[in-house]
């Protein structure tokens, strides 16, 4: 009974630090709720909100930027982009958004996040869209 125990400690133990540790690991980006996303955009006035889907013009969160990632569009904005700078990115699947992120983190940037739920949980939440 005893060893079940101690197997179990162990088991915990790993599973936890498995857990701080990846927390810890650079190059890579935060997955957001829209209410957390929606808190980081009021409180950092200078974060830059990325649409890399091809709907934009259908609609978007207020005040974002559209680098469709399909025609290379982020590609080309990366160089101007500031590496140190908060970034929120977005899509309508999850699929893309990923790849975005993910390309921005490749790239260097130190402060990007991913809407979970995509633009959908965004409209879900009930938050202001443009068009």
């Amino acid at each position: 009974m005893r060893s079940i125990a101690t197997c179990f400690g162990i088991v915990g133990l790993l599973f936890f630090s498995g857990c701080l540790q990846q927390e810890e690991i650079p190059g890579s980006y935060v997955d957001v709720t829209p209410q957390e996303a929606r808190t980081l955009i009021e409180n950092n006035p200078d974060m830059v909100i990325i649409d890399v889907s091809p709907f934009y013009s259908q609609g978007h969160i207020p005040g974002a930027v559209h680098y469709y990632l399909g025609d290379g569009s982020l590609e080309a904005a990366i160089p101007s982009l500031n590496k140190d700078g908060m970034y929120l990115v977005y899509c309508h699947s999850d699929s893309v958004s990923i790849q975005a992120a993910q390309k921005l983190v490749d790239e260097g940037f130190t402060q990007v996040y991913r809407l979970e739920g995509n633009f959908g949980a965004w409209v879900d939440a009930g938050y202001d869209v443009e068009t």
